[in-house]
């Protein structure tokens, strides 16, 4: 764990720490154990000892003063919270506010905190990954055929996690993709020709309205939003005897987004639906699934549609989900700002839109 986390008894007396708590206040958990925590880091506002003391109550503060002894001032973001059916036990958790500044993290908003871990961790994590890796890969030169399948799936696990770290930091990215004009319909047919290289097995249907201009986003974007939507697509609808997936894009008029970061409203005219006929997702997971971690796949992770959202968002659109039971389809709506119109004289063979 990056942040410096120990353990208090009910006298608030230091119980247990982790490393990272070690080196934060520059002593072992042998020379710091039995001492009161709050000896050792002296806050400037007295009444922060005094809400400790209520070891019932949790508390969170952010960028407070502190003295830690032998190792000097510092801000601080702190929380203590009580250990469940333990009365008198507290987590304390201690991070250098400057440290989280320097990272880029942002205390307003908390989708996005859960999300900053891998920018932290995936150094640390992914090296080891690699030797992990490549371990796998030396033994598996010198094992019995028999045993070799065991160091390839330890190779083939890393790859996965390694998979998912770099997931994880795209949806931590604060950074955004450039946008441009692009063809709505050359990235539908991109993200097609992935998922008919991988086989899926389903017939992609699609209903384009050709006279669209062309939207303001990213291409390798779009691409990717569309490989997800198109490969859960296929994998809701296997199970029917006729799966079906279309992909409609239509004009829609009077959509317009106020929450954007120059305050400016965008209008959001074009639609890009994608459609099928599998089971749909379960009732109870249908607000959330948008949410990292929320998914109905045995073997899913619950970051692709997150991932999907957030491409969109980055490119000033937004994304929606709707079940119409009484037909049996389930659609993802992309809805996105038109690219502006190039300056000069316009040939005269352009067809006017509304």
């Amino acid at each position: 764990m990056s942040l410096a986390v120990v353990l208090l008894g009910p006298d608030l007396r230091i119980a247990g720490a982790n490393p990272a708590a070690e080196q934060f206040l520059g002593q072992s958990i042998r020379r710091i154990a039995g001492k009161r925590l709050f000896d050792l880091v002296r806050f400037d506002e007295p009444r922060m000892l005094a809400r400790v003391h209520e070891t019932d109550a949790p508390l969170s503060a952010r960028d407070a003063g502190a003295l830690i002894l032998g190792v000097g001032s510092r801000r601080l973001d702190v929380t203590v919270s009580p250990v469940t059916e333990t009365p008198g036990w507290q987590v304390v958790t201690l991070q250098d506010a400057s440290a989280a500044e320097a990272l880029g993290e942002d205390p307003g908003t908390t989708e996005d905190s859960v999300l900053r871990a891998p920018e932290i961790l995936a150094h640390e994590i992914k090296n080891p990954l690699a030797g992990i890796r490549g371990a796998a890969q030396l033994l598996g030169r010198k094992v019995a055929d028999k045993d070799r399948a065991l160091t390839t799936l330890i190779a083939d696990e890393v790859d996965r996690i390694a998979k998912l770290i770099d997931e994880m930091q795209t949806l931590s990215r604060r950074t955004t993709a450039p946008v441009a004009p692009c063809n709505l319909h050359e990235a539908v047919r991109r993200a097609r020709a992935v998922i008919d290289a991988a086989g899926k097995g389903v017939r992609i249907e699609e209903e384009f309205d050709p006279s669209l201009p062309p939207v303001l986003g990213s291409a390798d974007a779009l691409v990717q939003v569309l490989i997800n939507l198109l490969s859960n697509a296929a994998e809701a609808c296997a199970v029917q005897a006729a799966a079906r997936i279309v992909v409609r894009s239509r004009f829609s008029s009077g959509l317009q987004l106020h929450a954007v970061s120059d305050g400016k409203p965008v209008r959001l005219p074009i639609e890009l639906r994608v459609s099928d006929n599998g089971p749909g997702v379960d009732p109870a997971m249908r607000d959330h699934i948008f949410e990292p971690f929320v998914t109905s796949k045995k073997s899913g992770q619950g970051l692709g549609l997150a991932l999907v959202r957030k491409l969109v968002r980055d490119m000033n659109g937004r994304i929606t989900h709707e079940r119409d039971e009484a037909r049996g389809w389930t659609h993802f709506r992309i809805h996105l700002p038109l690219a502006p119109e190039p300056k000069g004289p316009r040939p005269a063979t352009q067809r006017e839109q509304p």
